[in-house]
């Protein structure tokens, strides 16, 4: 990622902000991560004309209008796809996709998990308020079964998604859970998100006020946050509680909630980001119990380990067809070897 030089004058948040006016909902969550999104980005030291907003369509896509850098408004669920067209066209860029849970897993879905495989080194930021808002309330992929809405009056009957089980499932190298009454834990994921070389997936929970009100506050709340909510951070145990007196460690490959004054630290289970096999079960902690008790929910990097980008190794693959000797006419690149005439 490119750096800001030393004699260039230092960005701030207001630096990002556009002259329209911000119009979601009094108390959407967008609001929040757009505020977040702009505190970091000076941080991240990434020239303001290397920087690409590419959005789909929903309340969060509005996104593209309020940061004031170069992006596209695009179409319903190809977010995905348009931005890696920006990327494999210039590789330098710093692109940034943002979209909802109905744009990325419904009709985005198929180009989602190919995004997650290919793994141009760009960044999905998906806005989960496990509702469609933009339509106006009906349920989207990521709904709760039983949810009651317009299109599902009597509860819906099917399994929702589970992102982060999702984005790992399709080889994602880099997920990661925030939500927007956390800014200080939302700036910290943003950030990691933007260092990372790879697609890095961040899950921002996001409170929709009109059509699924409080949906994530559970995660949030003082009263309830420390019991059910669990904050990764690499190389340390899994701890949660109102005093952080319960810990979580493995039987096998079951987790196990312990007490910790009759437990005691040595054997809690260790947060390891590179370990694929551990990610896979934070991530069903989603809809997971122990003896009835429901697991906390992970928030922070579930995964995050690096390897081969798309869009570098297309650039190495053109670099060294252009370095060959007499170079291959495009027709013939196009009609092969196997040609045949039919008399």
């Amino acid at each position: 990622m490119e750096t800001v030089l030393e004699n260039e004058i230092k960005l701030t948040s207001k630096d990002f902000a556009t002259d329209q006016d911000v119009k979601w909902c009094p108390g959407c969550g967008d609001y929040s991560i757009l505020k977040q999104a702009q505190t970091i980005f000076p941080e991240l030291g990434v020239p303001k004309e290397n920087l690409v907003f590419i959005s789909g369509i929903g309340c969060s896509s509005r996104f593209t209008y309020y940061m004031d850098t170069y992006g596209m408004h695009s179409i319903h669920g190809r977010a995905a796809a348009i931005a890696s067209g920006v990327k494999a066209a210039n590789p330098d860029l710093s692109v940034w996709i943002v979209s909802g849970d109905g744009d990325s897993f419904s009709i985005g879905g198929n180009h989602f998990i190919h995004a997650m495989r290919k793994n141009f080194n760009f960044n999905y930021l998906v806005f989960n308020n496990q509702i469609y808002s933009l339509t106006k309330g009906q349920y989207s992929p990521t709904s709760e079964k039983g949810k009651v809405t317009k299109t599902t009056p009597f509860g819906s009957i099917e399994e929702p998604f589970n992102p982060s089980e999702l984005a790992l499932g399709a080889k994602a190298s880099f997920v990661s859970r925030t939500l927007d009454r956390d800014p200080k834990h939302m700036q910290m994921v943003l950030k990691r998100a933007g260092e990372f070389k790879g697609t890095s997936f961040v899950e921002i929970y996001q409170n929709c006020p009109v059509f699924n009100d409080a949906a994530f506050f559970a995660f949030s709340d003082k009263e309830t946050k420390k019991e059910e909510a669990v904050f990764l951070e690499h190389g340390k145990p899994l701890i949660f509680g109102h005093n952080d007196e319960k810990g979580i460690k493995l039987d096998g490959l079951t987790p196990v909630i312990v007490n910790i004054a009759e437990n005691g630290l040595s054997d809690l289970w260790i947060h390891d980001e590179k370990d694929k096999t551990k990610a896979n079960l934070l991530s069903r902690f989603f809809d997971t119990t122990f003896n009835g008790e429901d697991l906390p929910r992970p928030f922070g990097i579930l995964y995050a380990d690096e390897r081969p980008v798309y869009d570098e190794g297309m650039t190495m693959q053109i670099e060294e067809i252009r370095s060959r000797k007499g170079r291959m006419p495009l027709n013939k690149i196009l009609s092969g070897d196997n040609t045949w005439i039919i008399a």
